[in-house]
């Protein structure tokens, strides 16, 4: 049960602890160049795919869905903060340039991960990766942000650059070490002759963009519930039991899940096996006999539409919310242009 209950969280929360990037909202591949080595920054072709468009999850969407952020609605809201917030730099005189979001896509459009949610599902890639992403997913472009004096902290954040952590006893001078920095403080009240803003630049940009502090992972932890319940039920439980025997067929033993077979396929340098290969392919042809991604994705979805007429004034709030959010990111992404 602690197995499953670990693979259900990280199912659910995978999405959220992505740091997103910025980009355009159009349906045109951004082509912005690194200029110190010539790579593309922010390659549209790689973004996860909103409603999945091969494999056994082809076409389907859980109704949570309807209350998660898509991964291009993150960036656009990621990327007009961050031209808002280097617009309200440069008023105060300072040149800052922030990250391009949108730069390291993760593999699913939202929380819901419904690419592998039942376990891996897609065939062709099983074929050429086993359980591993593609290598375009296992690629990270580095945009290294220089190091902020403390008045440019104060100006961006609100409040005071950390002091560096201190030495612990008995590490001499030079030596490297691990260590939290330092408390801070209120930042100053002006600089250049300008009022700071209240919660700096970070806190501007938040207010032009209607952003209100709200629980993020709300929706991400009622997937996550539905799909621990769903896999108490029992057609979902007999469903699991004929792939579970249906590898077992295949010489793949003890298997009591697809959680475990991909716990057993994953490779520890990032490289798929003949091994691996051979076991991903069985794992989705022995779903597709079973029609476990059909039954399973039946039952979760039966209990998220329960959720939702539960939780209905709460997820409406969620929802509209994001619209705003959303809304003036994408008209201030369209006045920057």
């Amino acid at each position: 049960m602690k197995h499953t209950k670990r693979i259900a969280t990280a199912v659910a929360l995978t999405a959220s602890m992505f740091l997103v990037s910025a980009c355009s909202s159009d349906a045109t591949p951004d082509t912005t160049q690194n200029v110190a080595d010539g790579k593309t920054i922010v390659n549209k072709e790689n973004w996860p795919e909103k409603t999945p468009t091969s494999g056994l999850t082809k076409n389907l969407a859980l109704p949570l869905e309807a209350y998660m952020a898509s991964y291009e609605d993150q960036v656009a809201v990621e990327q007009a903060s961050n031209d808002l917030q280097q617009s309200c730099m440069k008023d105060y005189g300072i040149d800052l340039t922030l990250p391009r979001a949108g730069a390291n896509p993760p593999p699913s459009d939202n929380d819901a991960n419904i690419e592998r949610r039942y376990g891996i599902t897609d065939r062709d890639d099983a074929e050429k990766y086993g359980y591993q992403l593609s290598p375009a997913l296992q690629e990270h472009t580095e945009q290294p942000l220089r190091d902020l004096s403390g008045v440019e902290v104060e100006v961006l954040t609100g409040h005071t650059k950390p002091e560096p952590p201190q030495a612990p006893k008995g590490v001499k001078a030079g030596e490297p070490f691990a260590g939290p920095g330092q408390g801070i403080k209120p930042a100053r009240a002006e600089h250049n002759g300008k009022k700071l803003k209240t919660g700096g630049c970070i806190g501007w940009s938040k207010d032009q963009l209607g952003a209100k502090e709200a629980d993020p992972i709300i929706v991400a932890q009622l997937s996550g519930d539905s799909l621990m319940q769903s896999m108490k039920d029992g057609e979902v439980i007999k469903v699991l039991a004929a792939w579970s025997s249906c590898m077992d067929g295949k010489g793949h033993a003890g298997l009591a899940d697809p959680y475990k077979a991909m716990d057993q396929g994953v490779t520890n340098d990032g490289k798929p096996t003949q091994e691996s290969i051979a076991l991903a392919v069985d794992d989705i042809d022995c779903k597709e006999q079973t029609d476990l991604v059909k039954i399973w994705s039946g039952v979760d979805s039966a209990i998220q539409d329960k959720q939702i007429a539960e939780n209905k004034s709460q997820l409406a709030g969620i929802k509209k919310q994001r619209g705003i959010e959303i809304a003036a990111a994408r008209k201030q992404i369209a006045a920057s242009q």
